[in-house]
C-alpha cells in the first residue's frame, strides 16, 4: 500500500513508479482526508507500507502529518510489513523524515527506510522566484528518472536501514525556524485571489485542486471554500491557463509548473 499527497504532480508520478516496480495500491491522502478515511487493512502479510509526498518547508505537509497521526493500519506487523517513505524536494529535505519518523511512532508504524528526490521547485514563494526555468526543471525531470530507478530495488527487496536522502547543510534552522515561519504565516487559502477579467472560468483549478478545496460555480469565478485542508501546494495557480490565480498579491506573471509526462520522455 502507498499512501501519497501529489499537488503539482511530481509526487503523483514519482507514487506511480513504486506501485509500477511494487504491485501495490495507491491511496491518495488528499481524497482520504475530504472523506475521514483513516482506516485501512493490509491485503497481504509482507505487504509494504509506503509513504510519498512533496517537501513543505523543510516538514512534510501537515495534511500528510495529521493523516499519519490518524492512520489505523489493521494487519500491520513490524516485523514483516516493511515500511518505508520517498519524499519529493525542490533542493533538501531538512528534518522531514525525521517528522514523519515520530508521527509514524504516534501511529504505532515503524519507519525502516527513506529516501528523496530532486525535481522541479513548486513552491512560489511570493517574495522569491523559485519556479525553475524550463532548461532546468527537465534536467531536474531526467535527473529524478535516472535516480529513482536506481533506488527502487531497495524498495522492491524490502531493503531496510537504507537512507538515501537530499541532506541540508542546516536541518534544524530550515525545519524547524523557517519551516514553522511557513507554515504559520503562509499555508493558508485567504491568501489567494483570481483575476475576474482574466479568469476563462474553465473549471480547471477545481479539477486539479488536491484537497477538494474550490468550487467553480459555472459561469463564475473561483471560489476557496476554507475547508481547512489547503496546503498552499499552487496546484491551482500552475495549472490556470489565463495565470488569473494569485498569492498575497505578489505572484501573477511568475513562471507556472506541472508535471507533464511527455516532458521526461522527451528528456
Amino acid at each position: 500500500m502507498i499512501f501519497y499527497f501529489t499537488g503539482t504532480g511530481n509526487t503523483g508520478w514519482l507514487a506511480n513508479e513504486l506501485a509500477a516496480a511494487t504491485g501495490e495500491r495507491l491511496v491518495a491522502i488528499g481524497a482520504a482526508m475530504q472523506h475521514g478515511d483513516v482506516h485501512y487493512r493490509l491485503e497481504a502479510n509482507c505487504e509494504r507500507v509506503g509513504f510519498c509526498f512533496p517537501v513543505h518547508g523543510w516538514r512534510p505537509p501537515f495534511i500528510v502529518r495529521d493523516f499519519v497521526r490518524r492512520l489505523e493500519l489493521q494487519g500491520y506487523d513490524e516485523s514483516r510489513n516493511f515500511t518505508y517513505a520517498f519524499a519529493t524536494c525542490g533542493d533538501d529535505v531538512g528534518l522531514t523524515l525525521d517528522y514523519l519518523c515520530d508521527d509514524l511512532q504516534q501511529a504505532g508504524l515503524a519507519l525502516h527506510s527513506v529516501f528523496s528526490v530532486i525535481m522541479p521547485e513548486t513552491y512560489n514563494f511570493p517574495i522569491i522566484d523559485q519556479i525553475d526555468k524550463p532548461d532546468v526543471a527537465r534536467r531536474k525531470l531526467a535527473d529524478a528518472s535516472d535516480r529513482v530507478q536506481q533506488l527502487l530495488p531497495f524498495i522492491v527487496d524490502r531493503c531496510r536501514g537504507e537512507r538515501h536522502i537530499n541532506a541540508s547543510r542546516w536541518p534544524h534552522i530550515n525545519s524547524r525556524l523557517l519551516g514553522g515561519y511557513f507554515l504559520r504565516h503562509w499555508v493558508t487559502d485567504a491568501k489567494f485571489s483570481v483575476d475576474a477579467d482574466a479568469c476563462l472560468r474553465c473549471g480547471l483549478c477545481e479539477r486539479v485542486c488536491p484537497v477538494g478545496n474550490i468550487a467553480c460555480p459555472s459561469g463564475q469565478v473561483p471560489q476557496w471554500l476554507h475547508n481547512g485542508l489547503c496546503t498552499t501546494c499552487f496546484s491551482c495557480y500552475h495549472h490556470c491557463p489565463a495565470h488569473a490565480i494569485d498569492f498575497a498579491g505578489r505572484t501573477r506573471g511568475k513562471r507556472q509548473y506541472y508535471y507533464k509526462k511527455s516532458v521526461v520522455e522527451k528528456g
